[in-house]
C-alpha cells in the first residue's frame, strides 16, 4: 500500500509548520516503509517523520525499521546521529545517551542539534545547572539561535528566576524583532518580575505590532487580546500604586487615556452584538472585572 495524495499533502504540512502530531503522523506514514523510495527525496523526510512519530507513540519496531533505512542510505550523517540518540533516549539510561552525545560532540564541537539534545536530557534529569552552563556556551557559539534564547528563558522562568529570564528574552527581541508572540511573552514576563512600567510598554508594542492590519473599529483579535488585556491590568494597576521600575522604564504621562483605550477595547472583544450566537465564554466575568473602577 501506497501513501495517498491527500496523506502526503498533510504530512508536508506538519513537515512546513514543524508540527510533530505523532499519532496522525503514524496513521498516515505507516505504510510508507515498503513504497518510500518511489516517493524520491520526499520519502526520506517521511521516513524521518515516522520514525519520530513511532518513537513517540511506543512503536520502537517501526522507529528501528527506519532508523535502519535512514542509516543505510546516509552512513555517518550528522542527522541520523541525532536520530540515533533520540532512539536511545527512549530506552538506554540518561548516563548512557549522555556519553553518546559526549562523544558525538567530541568529534564536532559545532554539531548544535547533539548540543541541544544533550541539553535536553540534563534538563529532563533535573540537572537544571548543568543544562543552563552548556546552554550558555551554546548561546556564545550560536548567538542567533532563537530556540535557545527561549530556552534558556523558559529554564529561568521555571525556577522563578525572572529577572534572567527577561535578560534572555531581550535577546530573542533583538532577534526576532517583528514577532508579537516574543514581544507578548517578554511583557508577561517582567509584569510577573514585578516591573509593571516595563511590562506596559511591551503591552502596548505587542498590541501595535499585532493590530497594525486592523482597523480603528474592529475589535481585537488573537494576539492582541491578550496584549490589551495586559495593557488594562498594567494601567490599572499603575494607577493604584505607583510601581517602580526596576529596568528604569517611565510610566506613561497619559496613563488615564491608555487604561481608558485598553477598556474600550477589550469590552469590544466581550461585548454581546460582536457574537453572532451567543456571548463569548467568560464574558460576564471579564466585563465586571473591566467596568470595576
Amino acid at each position: 500500500m501506497s501513501l495517498s495524495h491527500s496523506a502526503l499533502e498533510k504530512l508536508a504540512t506538519f513537515r512546513v509548520n514543524n508540527t510533530r502530531a505523532s499519532q496522525e503522523t503514524f496513521q498516515n506514514a505507516s505504510t510508507v516503509l515498503k513504497s518510500f523510495k518511489r516517493l524520491g527525496d520526499d520519502g526520506w523526510a517521511v521516513l524521518e517523520q515516522l520514525f519520530l512519530a513511532s518513537v513517540d507513540v511506543g512503536r520502537l519496531d517501526v522507529a528501528d525499521e527506519c532508523l535502519r533505512q535512514l542509516g543505510k542510505q546516509f552512513p555517518h550523517s550528522p542527522r541520523v546521529d541525532v536520530l540515533t540518540g533520540i532512539r536511545m533516549e527512549a530506552t538506554e539510561s540518561p548516563d548512557v545517551v549522555l556519553e553518546y552525545y559526549a562523544q558525538l560532540l567530541d568529534a564536532d564541537s559545532a554539531n548544535a542539534a547533539i548540543w541541544k539534545r544533550k541539553i535536553s536530557v540534563l534538563r529532563r534529569t533535573g540537572k537544571i545547572e548543568k543544562a543552563v552552563e552548556e546552554l550558555l556556551q551554546l548561546l556564545d557559539t550560536f548567538y542567533t539561535d532563537v530556540e535557545g534564547w527561549l530556552e534558556l528563558a523558559d529554564i529561568y522562568t521555571s525556577c522563578n528566576q525572572y529577572i534572567p529570564a527577561l535578560q534572555a528574552l531581550s535577546h530573542v527581541l533583538l532577534l526576532a524583532a517583528q514577532n508579537p508572540f516574543y514581544q507578548l511573552q517578554f511583557a508577561e514576563t517582567a509584569y510577573t518580575a514585578g516591573d509593571i512600567p516595563l511590562a506596559l510598554k511591551a503591552f502596548l508594542v505587542a498590541v501595535e505590532m499585532s493590530e497594525r492590519d486592523l482597523s480603528d473599529k474592529s475589535p481585537p483579535v488573537g494576539i492582541s487580546v491578550r496584549a490589551w488585556l495586559g495593557v488594562k491590568l498594567c494601567s490599572r494597576r499603575l494607577l493604584l500604586n505607583s510601581s517602580p521600575s526596576a529596568s528604569n522604564t517611565p510610566v506613561p504621562k497619559n496613563l488615564h487615556l491608555i487604561e481608558e483605550l485598553a477598556t474600550e477595547r477589550v469590552l469590544g472583544v466581550y461585548s454581546s452584538k460582536n457574537s453572532a450566537s451567543r456571548a463569548p465564554e467568560g464574558r460576564d466575568v471579564v466585563v465586571g472585572w473591566v467596568g470595576d473602577r
